[in-house]
């Protein structure tokens, strides 16, 4: 039986290979390899995609966050207010900034920024926002924006789990001041390798940004400031620029197979499904259950061929390198009984219905084995 994997990459890049490797092909040709008419036109397109105006194709997700909290004057002696349960990228990014991390619970039921905690974490050095869209699903993005405005704080969205989600039915590349997006390969919208966008509304943050990307500079040897080097590769903004239209049906697709998994999976009383909440629309980047027992279901699971996750196992105030945060232990209680709990099921668009129905089966077979002992897996049949 073939492996069903967490994510399957190769099933999506057959269709589109020809087109793909074309594309690549045109690029080296020309060797225009940086800020090209690729990456210029993925610009344009992705902005349009995200109903914002500007968009500026950078190096990976992580540069998107550091180089939107940079053009948004963050620095030294500065707070910004973030999540416990998210990638440490997004930690990392308002630390290269010099400013401190400053955390906030969650929400339980969509695991985004729980809005009611944010306005007791504001202090007189606090200088913006980072809601996290999570696993695909939109942060509740009026009442943080309401709070910030209210401070006078910047809302910064990391959305680099949300390429097409919705708030209210506005994309969420259109809310806050600014968001970051990655296009790192396993997203819903992945390069071949590393790449990011930061996406706005706001003419002078895109032209700070698109200055920061390249050194502090418009014109080469003329910095009129310290930036960095975070120009996309023109071969990744090429294949970004092939894969983008196909993005509105991907996720589509996304949420059929989350359809498929909640029908199947909402008679278990030991799981909890994931929720869509009435002003979001859900892009599924991950499919991720939460159950008490998710160590041994990932074991049962893993005997029978199947590829799970943890997104994310070690919230950011209990990581080593966030020891000097001052959190210890019990600081965010939502994030921390999650985070003992949550497992990422397989979930991409090719995702067929005789694999959902085998990963189920599995997981319906763990509950009703007793106690999840170990055992010989199943017959493994009906896998397309």
């Amino acid at each position: 039986m073939k492996q069903i994997k967490l994510v399957d990459l190769q099933t999506q890049f057959e269709p589109l290979k020809d087109e793909i490797l074309s594309q690549m092909l045109q690029v080296l040709n020309g060797m225009q390899l940086f800020l090209g008419e690729h990456t210029f036109r993925l610009e344009k397109e992705f902005a349009e995609f995200c109903q914002a105006r500007y968009a500026v194709a950078v190096g990976s997700g992580t540069d998107a966050l550091f180089l939107a909290l940079r053009a948004c004057g963050i620095g030294p002696g500065d707070e910004v207010i973030t999540v416990p349960n998210t990638f440490i990228a997004t930690v990392e990014a308002i630390a290269l900034t010099g400013a401190t991390p400053v955390l906030v619970d969650i929400d339980p039921v969509t695991y985004t920024m729980d809005p009611s905690q944010l306005e007791a974490a504001i202090s007189e050095r606090s200088r913006a926002v980072i809601p996290v869209h999570l696993y695909g699903h939109p942060a509740d993005m009026k009442p943080i924006a309401t709070i910030s405005r209210r401070h006078g704080l910047r809302v910064i969205t990391d959305a680099c789990q949300a390429h097409g989600a919705e708030y209210e039915g506005r994309r969420v590349g259109s809310l806050g001041d600014v968001a970051a997006f990655s296009f790192y390969f396993s997203k819903n919208l992945g390069a071949y390798g590393e790449a990011g966008m930061v996406v706005t509304n706001d003419r002078g943050i895109a032209s700070k940004v698109q200055m920061l990307r390249n050194h502090g500079s418009t014109d080469k040897y003329h910095s009129s400031f310290l930036g960095m080097n975070s120009r996309m590769d023109e071969l990744q903004a090429a294949i970004l620029r092939v894969k983008l239209p196909y993005l509105n049906e991907w996720n589509v697709k996304r949420r059929a197979r989350a359809f498929e998994y909640r029908r199947r999976l909402s008679e278990l009383p030991e799981v909890i499904l994931p929720v869509e909440q009435p002003f979001a629309q859900h892009v599924y980047h991950l499919y991720v259950i939460r159950t008490p027992r998710r160590d041994a279901l990932q074991r049962w699971l893993k005997e029978r061929r199947i590829q799970t996750g943890v997104h994310y196992p070690l919230p950011i105030h209990l990581q080593e390198a966030c020891a000097g945060l001052g959190y210890g232990p019990g600081s965010f209680p939502s994030a921390e009984a999650v985070a003992k709990e949550i497992v990422s099921l397989p979930m991409y668009p090719e995702l067929s219905r005789d694999q959902i129905s085998y990963v189920c089966q599995t997981i319906k077979d763990f509950f009703r084995s007793g106690n999840g002992h170990r055992g010989r897996p199943k017959a493994e049949v009906g896998l397309s």
